[in-house]
């Protein structure tokens, strides 16, 4: 027994309490289908937040993939409904006062302290440390304030066109930039919020963080800097999208530019971004080995 008066339990298998974890599963669904069928068909069927669909998903995926593997690790189940339900309630009014004032940012946002709730009323604390990567992945799908996305979109748009003039310029293409417009030849090619990045930007930084959790890697200086190095990766990886849609509009015309190919860009961009990542992982590997050996090899030393 604990504290609270609550036994404590090793997990064994979710199959026992699946009809509980269905009506609470309904439950979820009743309360925030609204919310998901207006994003669906509002602000995520824009190119500014395309990368919504995307991270809500992985993050369903990654609560199952954890949540299996609590047999695993022989998580304790302790449930403390003490400190459960305030939680639970804090985000249920955080959810209606969202709701009812149309602010997705609290809307979306009060799913954090629910899930959160819920996980603590019936599992308790050990099981939500585990699940701690799993609450900090939802943050990313919370819609950021349009005042923020626009004050991130700007500069990225402005490095991307700067880089991409002066490259083409560099390999002699007849380029010139006024703004985040590019004039190459006799077309002209506006720098759009979708090829600024910050879509890039925010998926590749989840899938990054995600590939870390999943692959386990136990070094914080690896950890760290892949998560950091993200950021310049998705710059080049939209940077490249962007060169390679003026070349396109350059020899094969504007309707190339902005019909199927342009599409097809974007499946260059994240085949970029995703070598980049493979690539600074592995040398990420290799500093670390390096890094871990080098005390070790200070300490023979000085045992000769």
């Amino acid at each position: 027994m604990d504290k609270f008066g609550n036994t404590a339990l090793r997990w064994t298998s979710p199959d026992k309490t699946m009809w509980a974890w269905i009506a609470i599963a309904v439950g979820l669904l009743i309360v925030y289908f609204p919310t998901f069928w207006d994003l669906f068909h509002g602000l995520w069927g824009t190119e500014r937040h395309a990368h919504g669909p995307i991270v809500f998903f992985v993050s369903i995926w990654f609560f199952y993939f954890k949540l299996k593997q609590l047999p695993t690790y022989g998580i304790q189940v302790e449930p403390l409904p003490v400190l459960g339900w305030p939680i639970l309630i804090f985000g249920l009014l955080i959810f209606i006062l969202g709701r009812s004032q149309t602010l997705l940012i609290l809307e979306v946002g009060s799913l954090i302290p629910v899930l959160l709730g819920i996980t603590l009323i019936f599992m308790g604390s050990r099981v939500a440390k585990f699940l701690w990567f799993a609450f900090f992945f939802l943050c990313f799908v919370v819609p950021l304030p349009a005042f923020v996305v626009d004050a991130a979109t700007l500069p990225m748009k402005t490095a991307v066109s700067f880089a991409t003039e002066h490259i083409l310029y560099a390999l002699d293409y007849p380029i010139a930039r006024t703004g985040v417009m590019l004039t190459i030849g006799q077309y002209q090619l506006l720098v759009a919020d979708a090829c600024a990045g910050l879509n890039s930007l925010f998926t590749l930084e989840v899938l990054g963080l995600l590939y870390m959790n999943v692959t386990h890697h136990e070094s914080p200086f690896r950890n760290f800097m892949l998560a950091v190095l993200i950021i310049p990766i998705s710059f080049i990886a939209n940077v490249t999208r962007v060169i390679v849609l003026a070349l396109i509009t350059y020899h094969w015309g504007d309707a190339a530019g902005q019909g199927f190919l342009h599409e097809f860009s974007g499946i260059v961009l994240f085949i970029t971004a995703l070598l980049l990542v493979i690539a600074t992982d592995g040398l990420l590997r290799v500093l670390s080995n390096k890094f871990k050996k080098s005390p070790q090899a200070k300490s023979s030393d000085l045992k000769v």
